[in-house]
């Protein structure tokens, strides 16, 4: 009975966080062949709203690509060159599209496998009451809504925890199986080096030992 109460609790609290933090997201994974610019396009209907963007490299090379963030008014917001990944909100103060647009124009013959999340925040914000001077008064919260804020703030970092060691543990899972090839490729060669240098014996040898015509 007490877990039937605690799982509808949870729903409720859920509920209400999802209620008064609402987000548009687009989580993709896109492969961003060589020398290939792709660009992804999300639009604002009115400013003040704050976008997230987030991106790791997968796989392919040096795990690095680059990136660059323009609005509406065709002027770059954030750029950068050889990333591995990031992580950046920031505000969007124009009404219309901006686009997100990854470059792989450094490799010539090496595709990049990447991860991103488009996140469009529209926050409910709490109305200011005016005073009989005109000025506004600060809004006081709950404590209920302080630790709805609070549990939506554990609950981003969580999420953002999570992306760091799933790309860590891609990572990783691509050094190995290089490694593997590697190691595979050089025995293979060692093993031909061995025979080669064998035969190259047996011949030597063989012509020591061999006599020549007209010898005593």
């Amino acid at each position: 009975m007490h877990t039937i109460h605690y799982y509808l609790l949870l729903q409720i609290v859920i509920s209400i966080i999802y209620s008064t933090h609402r987000a548009d997201a687009t989580a993709l994974t896109y492969n961003v062949a060589a020398s290939e610019k792709a660009c992804f396009y999300t639009s604002i209907d009115k400013p003040g709203k704050k976008i997230g963007f987030y991106f790791a490299v997968q796989q392919g090379g040096s795990f690095d690509i680059d990136y660059d963030i323009t609005g509406p008014d065709g002027v770059s917001i954030l750029n950068g060159e050889h990333e591995r990944q990031g992580d950046y909100v920031f505000t969007a103060n124009s009404v219309g599209e901006y686009s997100f647009c990854f470059s792989n124009d450094m490799s010539t013959f090496v595709d990049k496998l990447i991860d991103f999340e488009i996140t469009v925040e529209n926050e409910v914000r709490p109305n200011f009451q005016k005073d009989a001077s005109g000025r506004e008064q600060p809004a006081k919260l709950t404590e209920m809504e302080e630790s709805l804020f609070r549990l939506s703030g554990s609950l981003t970092h969580i999420a953002r925890t999570q992306k760091y060691f799933r790309t860590r543990e891609n990572r990783n899972a691509a050094t190995v199986a290089s490694t593997e090839d590697r190691i595979l490729w050089f025995s293979f060669l060692e093993s031909v080096a061995i025979v080669v240098m064998a035969c190259l014996q047996v011949i030597v040898i063989k012509n020591f030992f061999k006599t020549k015509k007209g010898g005593v």
